[in-house]
């Protein structure tokens, strides 16, 4: 068994032939950010893949402005899975969360661009050896609020996949 040095996970150890989770904890934008590494019985997973994961994490920043850009312009499409996550979660509102989750106090001030402010990226899975679904971002407006997310996936390359869907 060898062990191999991961910038985002430390050092871990890998034992081919069973599946693995690391799980670690990173900080994006001052947020905190959960990052999951998947790693299945059967993924050709080596040094060279975990420093592609480390590599492909530096430019996460720039993959969650594509997608924040995304989902804005999806805000506007009728029937789209931001449009449809917005509805719900704004529909019937207790003032307390206008408060908490949007930092408005009428539900006249929740735009679009507040609701974008009040989105995170709460969690990352990596799935190494899913080259089409290499990483799974997760948006929330908040575990306190909602267990609902708004998910968008990239390839191993960094390119993000068109559809962002609303999955619970």
């Amino acid at each position: 068994m060898s062990k191999v040095s991961s910038r985002h996970f430390g050092e871990i150890e890998l034992n081919h032939g069973r599946d693995h989770n690391f799980a670690a904890t990173h900080e994006l934008a001052g947020h905190p950010l959960e990052l999951d590494l998947n790693v299945n019985a059967h993924d050709h997973f080596d040094k060279a893949a975990l420093h592609k994961v480390d590599y492909r994490l530096r430019f996460l920043p720039e993959v969650v402005d594509q997608v924040r850009e995304m989902i804005a312009e999806e805000l506007d499409q009728e029937g789209s899975s931001p449009q449809e996550y917005l509805r719900f979660h704004c529909n019937a509102l207790k003032p307390e969360h206008l408060r908490q989750v949007f930092g408005v106090e009428d539900k006249s001030q929740l735009t679009n661009q507040v609701f974008l402010k009040a989105l995170k990226l709460g969690h990352v899975g990596i799935y190494p050896g899913q080259p089409e679904r290499y990483f799974v971002l997760d948006f929330t407006l908040g575990a306190h609020f909602t267990d609902e997310v708004l998910v968008a996936s990239t390839d191993e390359d960094g390119v993000v996949d068109d559809e962002i869907l609303w999955e619970s």
